[in-house]
């Protein structure tokens, strides 16, 4: 409670703007049910479409790719999502795995988009298992490979297996990435490479779901009041 009354405070002095502002709280993500004063929860998947629809309204394919998960989302025009599929393997297919793989490579998790890009020859990292596959990265380090090609090998795995998401619930133009991965360029490029299309990346992809969760309880107090 004490961390999420932190957050809201802040969110509120950056707006500024006093708790008295407050007419309605949605929240979203793993700890959603946490916060006792809210008056509306949303699930992940519902925030990240309607975030993503309104950032681009041509999406019509959501892939959200946060620290402990990854998902694919088909959505409707206006962001009603038709069909999601999330991975159900361990973190290996998240971006925790980066966090992980960047302390290994020694470097720093700002560091491995740009570093990614200019891995030239990127290793192969086929374990579904996050244990496994940090085992095939420290056997890449010894074996002398660079730095770049490891991590453009993690950021292709990571692709490889959002995209097979995709795939389930049929890929259809245009596709928004939202969630932390969004701000690696080195994820991005191997996500268009393997799709074969641009996709869109807003300039705060970590913020989507929030948004959607906001315009959602806007929606929500709009016909309460009306």
């Amino acid at each position: 409670m004490e961390l999420l009354d932190r957050a809201l405070d802040e969110a509120l002095q950056r707006a500024g703007a006093g708790r008295e502002a407050l007419r309605y709280v949605a929240t979203t993500g793993f700890g959603r049910s946490n916060y006792p004063e809210r008056d509306l929860q949303l699930t992940d998947v519902t925030a990240a479409a309607h975030g993503a629809a309104h950032l681009f309204p041509q999406t019509r394919c959501v892939v959200d790719i946060g620290a402990q998960s990854s998902r694919a989302m088909k959505i409707e025009p206006g962001g009603r999502v038709r069909e999601f599929k999330s991975n159900d393997k361990c973190a290996a297919g998240a971006g925790g795995f980066v966090e992980r793989a960047a302390r290994y490579l020694e470097t720093t998790l700002e560091a491995v988009g740009d570093l990614s890009l200019h891995g030239e020859a990127p290793v192969t990292i086929s374990s579904v298992c996050a244990v496994l596959a940090e085992s095939e990265i420290i056997n890449h380090v010894s074996q002398g490979e660079s730095t770049e090609n490891i991590l453009r090998g993690v950021h292709n795995s990571l692709a490889e297996r959002a995209v097979l998401l995709l795939k389930r619930v049929g890929i259809e133009p245009e596709v928004t990435l939202v969630g932390g991965m969004g701000r690696q360029a080195g994820m991005v490029r191997a996500l268009e490479e393997l799709l074969g299309l641009r996709i869109n990346v807003a300039p705060e992809p970590e913020m989507a779901n929030a948004l959607g969760a906001a315009l959602l309880a806007k929606r929500r107090l709009e016909k309460a009041a009306a």
